[in-house]
């Protein structure tokens, strides 16, 4: 007999959320810095309403086109965290409340044009020299804090970042962590850190992320 949805994804949820205690307890810090973000994207809003109803009020996505409905049908404080195109950042800004892959100061201008609320957006920067899983170089990355630090709008929270492929994600997370350290004191009020999803959010909270994003755990393959 098939499991029903509901069971499949409270029972999910228990064991990522017991993950998340344990790992938090092995690095010494405490459960209320770290934010479980659920990533929704390719899921049905039906989905996002049954995280909701088991206590979960961060939902992240990472298409524009799937997360506007979904984000319309259910309240919550919703993350965009895909690679962003300018011709759908409007659209975006209509929705989000945070925008994780912020990482050229273009897209930021077009934030500060279009946007009719205030975000809380992190830098994505580059742990390696691929190109594919986006993210500013370290030598641009303070150009494009400073731009948004002065907004009168917007408010910088800290950095966000992806393990590259085939590297120890203890390895990219270290680098991170010392990238944030150094950021911070140019930006000690950017004091938060987005890091680690299903395959490596425990590595990211012993580094010190706050704000994990975590989608086939909690509600399976896509």
């Amino acid at each position: 007999m098939a499991i029903d949805r509901r069971s499949e994804i409270t029972s999910n949820l228990e064991a990522v959320r017991d993950q998340i205690s344990k790992a938090a307890l092995t690095a010494g810090r405490s459960l209320d810095e770290i934010t479980l973000i659920a990533v929704t994207k390719t899921f049905p809003a039906s989905d996002v309403e049954i995280l909701r109803d088991l206590g979960i009020t961060h939902f992240g996505e990472n298409r524009d086109s799937d997360a506007a409905p979904k984000a319309a049908a259910v309240v919550g404080t919703w993350h965009f965290q895909g690679q962003i195109q300018s011709n759908k950042l409007k659209s975006i800004t209509s929705w989000a409340n945070v925008i994780h892959s912020l990482d050229e100061i273009r897209h930021f201008e077009v934030i500060e044009k279009n946007a009719l609320h205030p975000l809380d957006i992190f830098c994505q920067v580059s742990l390696d020299d691929s190109v594919g899983r986006g993210g500013v170089s370290e030598q641009k990355l303070y150009e494009l804090a400073q731009a948004i630090e002065k907004s009168a709008t917007h408010r910088l929270q800290g950095l966000m970042a992806v393990a590259p492929l085939g590297v120890d994600p203890t390895v990219a997370f270290s680098k991170l962590s010392a990238i944030h350290k150094a950021f911070m004191a140019d930006f000690p009020k950017a004091d938060k850190l987005s890091a680690g999803m299903s395959g490596d959010f425990k590595e990211a909270i012993a580094y010190g992320a706050t704000h994990i994003r975590i989608g086939s755990q909690i509600l399976g393959s896509r």
